[in-house]
């Protein structure tokens, strides 16, 4: 089994899986680098690709992305200003880590649904 078990508060912040899992799996991240997968993309592009973001969230998950060294942010002094995201090595790597589980997660959603159907019948009855 993986090292994923801890006995206290300081030895979990230390852990290498608890660190990196929990800046790359959150809800946003996953789905910003996965945006990124085929090249660079202004803020306007990314949100508009995601839908469903608000700027201060996205704004946020971009800088935790930035800072793990996931993504370069580039400015170009235009005129007019424009700034962009990319991969770096580390960013292209976690999606190419990351695609086998998206594939798998759209191959299973039936499955997923029907077992939450099962699930939600069960609770109503008992």
């Amino acid at each position: 089994m993986l090292p994923v078990g801890v006995e206290s508060k300081a030895e979990a912040s230390n852990c290498p899986i608890r660190s990196v899992l929990s800046n790359v799996t959150g809800k946003w991240r996953m789905i910003i680098v996965l945006a990124l997968e085929d090249g660079p993309m202004r803020f306007g592009e990314i949100k508009r690709c995601i839908g469903d973001v608000t700027q201060r969230v996205l704004t946020e998950n971009l800088r935790g992305l930035q800072r793990d060294g996931y993504l370069t942010r580039t400015v170009n002094p235009g005129p007019p200003v424009a700034v962009s995201y990319g991969l770096t090595p580390l960013g292209e790597g976690l999606v190419a880590t990351l695609k086998p589980l998206i594939y798998w997660s759209n191959d299973q959603m039936d499955a997923v649904k029907a077992a939450r159907l099962d699930y939600d019948r069960a609770q109503r009855d008992q």
